[in-house]
């Protein structure tokens, strides 16, 4: 029974291999996520600003850590789907698996610098500068430079099928870095607060700001997947775009 079981899920996975069956689940997907997405987001807003209280200590600039605080997750779970994605295309040639990765690379690169601006905001009256290089801060911007050495191989190498295999091996070895990040304000004394919300003895952070905080980290996820399905329907367009004038060449 295991084994027939086994053998459905990787029926199914490679039913998904499939683009046009890709395109015809998005299609009905797309537009409901994105009405979750506002949702979300616009009560999040609505909490964060309005009806969670100042800090006692930071006051209102506390309230920058409703958007700093998801763009950094997205920054890493970016990351850690493009590096999954890459894994697939390599190991398994799942045709659309590296289109998943190249989706993914523009939108994490996005949400990491979304969290290096809004850090130096949030940095600048509690630290009293914009920049440290504190470890967390450090390993985040290698992030974003990983990022951007991603989204420029597949710029310069012309042929689709070296480009993927060389990102691929880019993000793989880069993704050792996301640990790092993630431990960064353990491993090592920095001035970035320690983890205030995912703890071993549960959040350090009042329910009157966890509550927004959660709806803006969830708003955010939404955000990142809907953009990473409409992403990946542009760039399934694209190539057939691409293949028809190499067809039409070639004729």
């Amino acid at each position: 029974m295991t084994g027939m079981s086994d053998l459905t899920s990787i029926q199914r996975f490679h039913a998904l291999a499939n683009p046009a069956r890709f395109m015809a689940l998005t299609d009905r997907l797309v537009a409901p996520l994105g009405l979750v997405t506002a949702g979300l987001i616009g009560v999040g807003l609505w909490f964060s600003l309005f009806v969670a209280p100042a800090d006692y200590q930071q006051g209102e600039t506390v309230r920058i850590m409703y958007v700093h605080v998801p763009s950094a997750w997205l920054g890493m779970f970016g990351y850690m789907v493009m590096a999954g994605a890459s894994a697939v295309a390599l190991v398994f040639r799942h045709p659309l698996a590296d289109v998943c990765a190249k989706s993914a690379a523009p939108l994490g690169a996005a949400f990491t610098f979304l969290a290096l601006v809004t850090g130096s905001l949030w940095g600048r009256p509690m630290w009293g500068t914009w920049w440290v290089w504190d470890a967390r801060l450090t390993s985040m911007l290698i992030l974003l430079f990983l990022y951007l050495g991603y989204i420029a191989l597949w710029a310069t190498i012309e042929e689709p099928v070296r480009a993927a295999r060389a990102a691929a091996v880019l993000a793989l070895v880069g993704s050792i870095n996301v640990p790092i990040v993630h431990y960064s304000v353990v491993w090592w004394n920095t001035l970035h607060q320690p983890a205030s919300v995912f703890r071993i003895d549960g959040p350090q952070i009042a329910s009157s700001m966890l509550v927004p905080l959660a709806l803006m980290a969830l708003g955010f996820t939404f955000f990142f997947v809907t953009l990473l399905l409409a992403r990946m329907r542009g760039e399934i367009l694209a190539r057939r775009v691409r293949a028809l004038r190499l067809a039409k060449a070639g004729a």
